[in-house]
């Protein structure tokens, strides 16, 4: 047996007070953290949310049916994509309203949603973009119509922040959204 002497023999409550002391002591210093600079620390994905996009800007009107090769390739789903590049978004704009200058957007902070036609030309307009989970359901009105798609599609855009979009709710599945943050 190990015997430990922290005091003379004629004091055993001393030496049974220093002993807990010393233990007591050591538990408080095991039990000390240290503080996080959060500065340093890198600048993580922000997690997916959950509520209401706030759309920022918005656009609808007529888009010519041979320039719709000028929207990007997550468009596969029918009727509904996002633009998350100002290259393609200038070809877009071009094609949807060549008359005005193509308003600034800022791609690192805000993407672009958008909805289309795709059998009957009817205006459509996104009223509402909800999240779930970082999941974007657009919520858009559309005219009512049997005339089919000739020559021009109906198309809405919406800015939006797409921090913590993760991805867009499609009739097929979800697009996902490249370059969340």
């Amino acid at each position: 047996m190990l015997t430990i002497r922290f005091a003379k023999a004629e004091c055993p409550k001393a030496s049974l007070i220093l002993c807990i002391s010393v233990t007591l002591f050591l538990i408080f210093l095991s039990s000390c953290t240290h503080s996080i600079d959060n500065k340093a620390v890198q600048s993580q994905p922000m997690p997916p949310i959950t509520g209401e996009a706030e759309i920022q800007q918005s656009w609808q009107g007529d888009y010519p049916v041979d320039r719709l090769t000028a929207l990007p390739e997550n468009a596969n789903q029918p009727g509904i994509g996002y633009i998350a590049d100002p290259k393609i978004f200038g070809k877009v704009w071009a094609a949807f309203n060549p008359k005005e200058s193509e308003p600034h957007i800022d791609f690192k902070e805000n993407l672009i949603i958008f909805v289309r036609n795709i059998q009957y030309f009817n205006r459509i307009q996104i009223g509402k973009i909800k999240l779930e989970k970082g999941i974007a359901e657009v919520l858009a009105m559309e005219t009512l119509s049997a005339r089919p798609i000739e020559d021009v599609v109906a198309i809405s855009m919406a800015v939006v922040s797409r921090k913590g979009i993760t991805g867009i709710q499609a009739r097929e599945g979800i697009i996902k959204v490249e370059g969340n943050r």
